[in-house]
């Protein structure tokens, strides 16, 4: 897939440096908002969040956001939810051309949301993982494997 740098308008709200806020920019590049509307919307959400003994703190913009949070503030939004892996299933799609919709969506993969729009990555980084692996003598190269995607 083609990628294309997307901070989301991090540096515009005046942020700086290097963080885990994915979610932020992944949500303010698919719906239009600002970054600062998405970074506090989550943090509002994350109030309300209970915390356990697997779960030890809260979500938080800038460090990290729960799935369970994510989806609360992306349904929130208007955006609806599409599985493309289940429990034993394997992976069926992945981050490559042609296994995404057309469309503005937020891509879920692991430890990461990344915003695709009409078959381009708009992120910070490339979050593409293609690893050779070679099994009996059989090469291929594997691709990061997709688990579902928020869409409009």
């Amino acid at each position: 897939m083609k990628w294309r740098y997307n901070d989301g308008g991090r540096a515009e709200a005046g942020y700086k440096g290097s963080t885990g806020d994915c979610a932020v920019r992944s949500l303010a590049i698919v719906t239009g908002k600002s970054y600062q509307e998405i970074y506090d919307t989550i943090n509002e959400v994350a109030l309300t969040e209970r915390t356990g003994s697997r779960k030890r703190g809260k979500s938080n913009a800038r460090t990290g956001v729960y799935k369970a949070t994510f989806r609360k503030v992306a349904e929130a939004l208007g955006l609806k939810w599409q599985p493309t892996m289940f429990i034993g299933s394997g992976c069926k799609v992945h981050l490559k051309d042609g296994e995404l919709p057309m469309g503005r969506l937020i891509v879920s993969v692991s430890k990461h949301y990344t915003a695709v729009i009409d078959g381009v990555i708009n992120d910070i980084h490339n979050p593409q993982r293609q690893t050779l692996i070679v099994e009996n003598g059989n090469k291929r190269i594997a691709e990061r494997c997709v688990y579902g995607y928020f869409y409009q």
